[in-house]
């Protein structure tokens, strides 16, 4: 009962976002059609250096669905790219390409802008942090049958 009441209360959040700031073609396209405005800057070259991660980093998403659905991201990613609709791309669950809208494949804009804008934050901020602090991946086979319950003081992070 909590999934299905969860599940009702994302589509109403997710509704309410449409209904703010419009819709955009989904499944990631929306991320690849903004790329063109990235090529054209004039940047030096640590600017430049970041510009080419966030344009890989935008182009992940539509690669990884595509990989997820068995296809090759890189082929997907080229189809959609040559294509000059906006609203073309991959129908994941059919394996064919075609107009999202018209698919009913869609992000509400609002979502897919705050999602850039979050992770355009958080690279700022690692970007700026002189340490990170992270929990070191514990193997599995070492520690086999080895719970010993604690953590030597460190809370998981090493």
């Amino acid at each position: 009962m909590k999934e299905k009441k969860q599940r009702v209360e994302d589509a109403l959040a997710a509704t309410r976002a449409a209904v703010d700031e419009g819709i955009v073609p989904g499944g990631g396209v929306a991320y690849v059609r903004v790329l063109h405005v990235l090529d054209n800057l004039n940047l030096e070259r640590d600017e430049a250096n970041a510009v080419t991660i966030l344009k890989t980093a935008l182009e992940e998403p539509l690669r990884i669905i595509a990989s997820n659905s068995g296809q090759e991201g890189a082929v997907v990613l080229n189809e959609i790219r040559n294509n000059e609709s906006r609203n073309y791309g991959f129908d994941a669950a059919k394996i064919e390409y075609g107009d999202l809208l018209e698919k009913g494949i869609i992000d509400p804009s609002k979502v897919a802008r705050i999602a850039l804008e979050n992770a355009a934050s958080v690279a700022g901020m690692i970007l700026t942090t002189q340490s990170l602090i992270t929990e070191e991946k514990q193997d599995e086979a070492a520690h086999a049958g080895h719970d010993h319950g604690h953590d030597h003081g460190a809370g998981g992070m090493f």
